[in-house]
């Protein structure tokens, strides 16, 4: 039995590195900057879940969020700091991180990140005591992607169903920042 990937008849992986992971990385985080962020994944337990927003994704590749000091998310991270972060983004772009996370309290970059909509969870505005910042510092993800707009990606499906042949426009592989 051949699988989908072996019925390509265009490539369709490509492993990322460096600044490239980095841009694609932030390309897939802003198309869908919700992500469901998973703790004590090393746990073999069923694993802690839960939506949260990215704020900034820095030069480094590091990802900012907000959290409330009493949250279950930050209790996890001080007992394990290993992390999944899973994302999709506008159509069939997805993307998954694992790395390390860390709490901390810094009012300055609390500051620097504070949307007014977060006023939702954090009903003091910036300066309330409840606010952290976790900060994951991926190791390694993989990504699915389109390589096209949503038009060509309609196009090659039809053509698919139509001829019986696989002509999807995917592109995935491993990402290291």
């Amino acid at each position: 039995m051949t699988s989908i990937n072996q019925q390509q008849p265009e490539d369709n992986r490509a492993d990322l590195r460096g600044d490239e992971a980095l841009a694609k990385m932030r390309e897939l985080v802003d198309q869908g900057a919700t992500c469901f962020f998973c703790t004590a994944i090393t746990s073999g337990q069923p694993v802690p879940t839960r939506p949260m927003s990215v704020q900034q994704v820095d030069d480094q590749g590091r990802l900012w969020f907000l959290s409330a000091s009493d949250s279950h998310q930050n209790s996890e991270i001080v007992h394990d700091a290993a992390v999944q972060l899973l994302f999709q983004g506008s159509h069939s772009d997805f993307l998954t991180l694992y790395g390390r996370a860390t709490v901390s309290t810094d009012r300055a970059k609390i500051k620097e990140l504070w949307r007014p909509i977060l006023k939702t969870w954090f009903t003091e505005g910036p300066d309330d005591p409840r606010i952290t910042v976790l900060s994951v510092e991926p190791s390694n993800g993989y990504y699915w992607d389109t390589k096209h707009n949503r038009a060509v990606v309609l196009a090659k499906m039809i053509a698919g169903a139509i001829t019986g042949k696989t002509f999807d426009d995917s592109i995935e592989g491993t990402i290291r920042v």
